[in-house]
C-alpha cells in the first residue's frame, strides 16, 4: 500500500487520486504496488524482473495505460527496462513519469529506457512528467532513455514536463519514423539552484513523407545549466522542424546545440533557438497592475511554460 508521501508524489506526475481506470502498473521503492490488465492491454513483468512489456492489441481504441514509478526511500537506485508494443490501428494515451522524495543525505537515482514499438496507423499520446521533493541532502537523479519505432502512417506525441525538484537529469530519446509517420515532441522544463538537466533529441526520417517537429520551452534560474540538442536526419522526401525557446534568469547557464543532417534533395530541416531574459516592458506591464517584480516574474513563467 502507498503511504501519504507516494500518493502525492503519484498525483504529481500521473495525476492519479484514485485508482485510475484501464490498465496500470505502479512501481514504488522498486517494488511492483498494484498492477490492472483490460480485455485489449496486457502487462507482463519481464522473466528477469527488470521491468514490464505492456502488450496492446490491434484496433485499441480510446484506451490508456499509467506506468508511473514513485521512490520515498534515501539512497535508492534502480534501472528498469519497460517495452511498449502497440499494434495497428490503435488510439492510446500512454501515462509514465517518476517522483522522487529524498529526505535523506544519500543519492535516490531512477533509471529507466522505454522502448516504443508502434504499428502502422496507430496513433500514441506519451505523457513523461518528472518531479522532485524532499528535504534530505540527498539528491534526486533521473536518466529516462526513450526508443521510439514506428511503423507506416503512425502518429506518436510526447509529452516530456520536468518543473520542480530533479537535480540532475539526461533524457535521450531515439526515433525511427518510417513512411508516412509522424513524430511530436513537447517539451517543458524549469531549473533552478544547482541542477542540471540535458535533453538530447535524436529522430531519423527513414520514410518518405515522414515528419518530426521538436520543441522545447524551458525556464534557466539561479546557477542551473540546461543543455539542449536536437538531431534531426533526413534520409528520404521529409519534413524537420526544431525548435528550443529558453527563458535565462539570474547566473544560470543554457546551451542550444541543433544538428540537421539532410541525406535527400527533398529533406526539409529547420531549426530554431531562442534564449533571453524576460523582456522589461512585459514585467513592468505587470508590475503597474500591483505585483512585485517576483511575483510578476512568476506570472510570465507559468504562463511561458504552458
Amino acid at each position: 500500500m502507498l503511504d501519504e508521501i507516494q500518493k502525492n508524489l503519484l498525483e504529481e506526475v500521473a495525476n492519479i487520486h484514485t485508482v485510475p481506470q484501464g490498465a496500470y502498473n505502479i512501481r514504488a521503492n522498486g517494488t511492483l504496488d498494484s498492477r490492472n490488465t483490460t480485455a485489449n492491454i496486457d502487462i507482463v513483468s519481464k522473466e528477469d524482473g527488470s521491468g514490464i512489456d505492456i502488450k496492446i492489441k490491434d484496433g485499441t481504441k480510446k484506451e490508456s495505460v499509467h506506468i508511473p514509478v514513485v521512490l520515498s526511500q534515501s539512497g535508492l537506485k534502480e534501472m528498469v527496462y519497460n517495452d511498449f508494443f502497440v499494434g495497428e490501428d490503435c488510439d492510446v494515451t500512454i501515462v509514465a513519469g517518476c517522483g522522487i522524495h529524498n529526505s535523506g543525505a544519500k543519492d535516490s537515482e531512477h533509471d529507466g529506457i522505454h522502448r516504443f514499438f508502434v504499428g502502422k496507423n496507430s496513433k500514441v499520446k506519451y505523457i513523461e512528467k518528472h518531479y522532485g521533493a524532499g528535504d534530505g541532502a540527498g539528491k534526486r537523479i533521473l536518466n529516462p532513455v526513450t526508443e521510439v519505432y514506428q511503423k507506416e502512417n503512425s502518429y506518436v506525441e510526447m509529452e516530456m514536463v520536468q518543473i520542480k525538484g530533479v537535480d540532475s537529469t539526461e533524457r535521450v530519446t531515439k526515433a525511427e519514423v518510417e513512411k508516412g509517420a509522424t513524430l511530436i515532441v513537447r517539451e517543458r522544463l524549469m531549473t533552478h539552484g544547482e541542477q542540471k538537466a540535458v535533453s538530447v533529441y535524436e529522430v531519423n526520417l527513414n520514410g518518405e513523407n515522414s515528419s518530426t517537429d521538436v520543441v522545447s520551452r524551458s525556464v534557466a534560474k539561479d546557477n542551473s545549466e540546461q543543455i539542449f540538442e536536437a538531431s534531426i536526419v533526413g534520409n528520404t522526401i521529409c519534413h524537420g522542424h526544431a525548435e528550443c525557446d529558453a527563458i535565462i534568469m539570474d547566473k544560470a547557464h543554457v546551451v542550444a546545440v541543433p544538428k540537421l543532417d539532410a541525406k535527400d534533395v527533398d529533406a526539409a530541416l529547420i531549426h530554431e533557438a531562442a534564449i533571453g531574459k524576460i523582456a522589461g516592458d512585459q514585467l513592468i506591464k505587470l508590475m503597474t497592475l500591483g505585483l512585485t517584480e517576483e511575483e510578476a516574474e512568476e506570472q510570465i513563467v507559468n504562463g511561458f511554460l504552458k
